[in-house]
């Protein structure tokens, strides 16, 4: 097998090395141009030598399986649950019902979400361009072999390691792996690694090692994306449930011990009410449906072309209280128009020069494309060098050879970069107010090497020819879903590499607040401090390069704001990377999709609101269904404990937990879960539901305790009746709490506490139901005795829920946990 080269982008001419060698046989300069035939890629193909990464937008089947059935709740169920199948009776073991069919629900929800994030990573996924047989050809990133010859251009994600055979101009930025933020400047024979991305230039390059033996693959197997690790909700859940276990364990043993001494002569009997104790103490259905409720979000957001590359950004936008927007491709759309040529010098044929120019450009960017399809290629011209477009110097050239045999070196780029106090800058400003970008077209009288090696003495050498005037096309639901995230109180600030005067122009176009102020960023301070504050009391930013793009969303970072970047050019990569949430467009560089945790393959960017209103979802009813769970938990605890101190039988079997639980929690907590809810997300969820749930579960079991005391002595040793009264006692209480978490009411969220109501009123009185659930409520005043213990429970808990609200609401509205 031939040896082979590395990474880089651009195309091979007769002036390349004939040889690029590396390993013990050499790749030809015929190899570099024509690429690998189709026999070559089979024979690489058979050999596994190809890109074989494993999918990195979700987990595989068997981890999803896994990751939902073997949880420790579940083998804590299980272990309870096969207790109960060998003392009997099997109605005490409908709780493992409930588990099996929640974990069904979860991987069934885990793999749609699963066929949604696959079925949209291979619309967003990069496409590099490679050489087969004589052709260019785009190509999936795991259809790259071993020795193929790659080209790259700017924006292009690296997807393989390789050795560079022909650069022009390549510049590449390592910081995804090295930390550097520098863009390395690369020559023939350079080594290029996968998960960098070319900054400027172009260059071919021809792929060394692929797959698992990539550089990338190497350091941190690619990011398994469907993953909740650093979820701050998931985080909050976690802590719940740590400490839920130190409460459980003690309770749970010393209610194993009072249970067995209790009911010494029915071991059986005693066997099951330790069952009833411990079974609700475990908050079961909560990370299941918190992760249902994230993989709903996947498949509503897929079903608009968003795709959510990691889910915590589902929740991270709906924290996010800045909205950094990079004006083209977001606020307009990424294609232009020419509108003037406005010549500055007399006999200079500028339209001529302006071809030319496209052809050196062999990826024009979006001003370059518009330029190229106004002013064709003219015959005869030729281009003898050239210096791509890049973000930092913000001007692109080429030396040009005429016709005649006459040599020039041409500039274009944004006027006041490549001039300094001239009428020009004036004229260029008056466009700009009107929302037009301009681009000025300059002679540069020295070598344009001089020009690479110091851009900032580039305008005491240049003599202006011609503005070129373009018209961008603004989004037309720019406005809209900026006014959305006004209304929501989301700040936004346009950040933009044009003219500060032409974004500001836009912007007003699209009412953001303060557009009329733009800020010129050549002029902001450097300081931190200041940096911040400039950046929190303007809107519109112009002239921004990518370090200041980047360091302007630290400096609202560092004010304590949780900062959301839009962006599609290579410019916009390291403010994605930085940001919160990175939220790329569809149609933008490899690289900017690839750090970018929302890809709107659509390019729509009204469909943010979409996202914000699924992570207010999402963090909202997790929320609501937390509040459930663990009141239950605590009532459960608190019960346990009462018993084991009073030493008198668990007042319920397990089937009367599991009929209540699913009533007042389990099918109420998954309809919540999922339903639609746009309250802006708030600091502090785990003690704000603690504040719900400590005192809500210390009142259920307050009333249960009193509702059962009573009932014992009322009875005087009749087991049934007493465990009867105690669940109509606990259920009113439950359902009492269930109203107060299903509020706001809305039509079916009453129709939803009715059901269940009814529910258990026909348990009740049912025959065979009763029977089934060993429920025999004897009498009229111990029944009615205990309703009325939960009902003032219920008032109490009435109380507490609007002193939590009335705190929630003098608390700020914050962006992170």
């Amino acid at each position: 097998m031939e040896s082979v080269g590395a990474a880089g982008r651009g195309q091979a001419t007769d002036e390349m090395d004939p040889v690029v060698t590396q390993g013990p046989e050499p790749v030809t300069a015929e190899r570099i141009r024509a690429g690998l035939s189709v026999a070559e890629v089979a024979e690489r193909v058979a050999a596994g030598y190809v890109n074989d990464l494993p999918p990195s937008t979700s987990r595989s089947l068997w981890q999803i399986v896994r990751a939902n059935l073997f949880t420790r709740i579940n083998a804590i169920i299980g272990v309870l649950f096969a207790i109960i199948v060998v003392v009997g009776p099997l109605q005490d073991a409908l709780f493992g019902g409930v588990i099996i069919a929640n974990t069904l629900i979860g991987i069934v929800q885990e793999l749609r979400a699963k066929r949604t994030l696959d079925r949209l990573a291979i619309v967003g996924e990069a496409r590099p361009r490679v050489r087969r047989g004589g052709r260019t050809v785009d190509l999936t990133s795991s259809e790259l072999v071993l020795d193929d010859v790659i080209e790259l251009g700017a924006g292009d994600k690296i997807v393989v390691d390789g050795r560079l055979a022909a650069v022009d101009g390549l510049e590449v930025d390592e910081s995804l792996l090295t930390g550097e933020a520098d863009p390395v400047v690369k020559a023939p024979g350079d080594n290029v690694l996968s998960g960098s991305f070319v900054v400027a230039g172009s260059g071919v390059f021809t792929a060394t090692r692929v797959g698992r033996d990539a550089y990338a693959a190497q350091i941190a197997e690619e990011a398994k994306r469907f993953t909740l690790v650093d979820s701050e909700l998931r985080s909050g859940i976690d802590r719940i449930l740590r400490f839920v276990t130190w409460a459980i364990v003690p309770a749970g043993i010393a209610l194993i011990i009072s249970q067995l001494l209790v009911n010494r002569d029915d071991l059986p009997e005693a066997v099951r009410r330790m069952v009833a104790g411990l079974v609700p103490m475990v908050p079961e259905g909560l990370v299941l449906l918190t992760s249902v409720a994230f993989a709903v979000g996947v498949i509503r957001l897929g079903k608009r072309q968003c795709l959510v590359q990691e889910l915590p950004a589902i929740e991270g936008l709906a924290r996010v209280d800045v909205v950094c927007l990079d004006k083209t491709g977001t606020l307009t759309e990424a294609t232009m128009d020419v509108a003037e040529i406005r010549p500055l010098t007399p006999d200079v044929p500028v339209e001529t020069v302006l071809g030319a120019l496209g052809l050196g450009d062999e990826r024009p960017n979006a001003s370059m494309q518009a330029i190229v399809e106004r002013c064709p290629a003219p015959a005869g011209w030729s281009v003898r060098e050239t210096a791509p477009f890049s973000s930092a110097r913000k001007w692109s050239g080429a030396t040009l050879v005429e016709p005649s045999g006459r040599t020039g070196t041409w500039l274009v780029g944004a006027p006041e970069m490549l001039l300094t106090e001239h009428p020009a800058l004036t004229e260029a400003d008056t466009y700009g107010r009107q929302g037009l970008r301009v681009l000025l077209l300059a002679r540069y009288s020295r070598p344009l090497t001089e020009a690479l090696a110091d851009p900032t003495a580039v305008p005491q050498a240049t003599v202006p020819v011609a503005l070129v005037v373009l018209r961008q096309r603004v989004r037309p639901e720019a406005s809209d879903t900026l006014r959305f995230f006004a209304d929501q109180g989301v700040a936004a600030k346009v950040i933009s590499g044009d003219n500060a005067v032409s974004v500001g122009a836009v912007a007003r176009s699209v009412d953001v607040p303060g557009a009329a102020e733009p800020v010129d960023a050549r002029t902001l301070s450097t300081d931190p401090q200041v940096l911040a504050s400039t950046v929190e009391t303007h809107s519109v930013f112009g002239r921004v390069g990518p370090q200041q793009k980047r360091a302007m969303v630290g400096a609202l970072q560092s004010r304590g704001h949780t900062v959301a970047m839009t962006g599609d050019g290579v410019n916009d990569v390291l403010a994605l990377k930085d940001a919160d949430i990175g939220i790329s467009m569809g149609s933008g560089s490899a690289a900017a999709r690839g750090v970018s945790q929302i890809v709107l393959l659509d390019n729509n960017f009204s469909a943010l609101p979409s996202v914000v209103a699924e992570g207010r979802r999402v963090i909202g009813n997790i929320e609501r269904v937390a509040n459930l769970f663990l009141t239950k938990t605590v009532y459960s605890v608190l019960l346990a404990i009462i018993v084991v101190l009073a030493s008198v039988p668990y007042p319920f079997l397990p089937r009367h937990l599991t009929l209540i639980g699913s009533l007042t929690i389990g099918i109420p907590a998954f309809v919540l879960a999922l339903a639609p809810n746009v309250e802006r997300a708030r600091p502090d969820f785990v003690s704000r539901v603690l504040r719900f749930a400590v005192p809500g579960g210390v009142l259920a079991a307050a009333a249960t305790i009193g509702g059962y005391a009573y009932a014992r002595a009322h009875y005087g040793g009749d087991l049934a009746a007493e465990t009867s009264v105690a669940t109509l006692t606990l259920f009113v209480v439950a359902l009492w709490a269930l109203s107060i978490i299903a509020r706001p009411y809305t039509w079916w969220r009453i129709l939803l506490v009715l059901c269940m109501g009814l529910a258990f009123a026909t348990v009740l009185v049912v025959p065979a139901l009763q029977e089934f659930f060993q429920l025999r409520l004897v009498g009229v005043q111990a029944p009615l005795t205990g309703a009325a213990v939960a009902v003032g429970a219920g008032l109490l808990m009435e109380a507490v829920w609007a002193v939590t609200r009335r705190r929630a609401a003098t608390r700020p509205l914050a962006p992170t946990d």
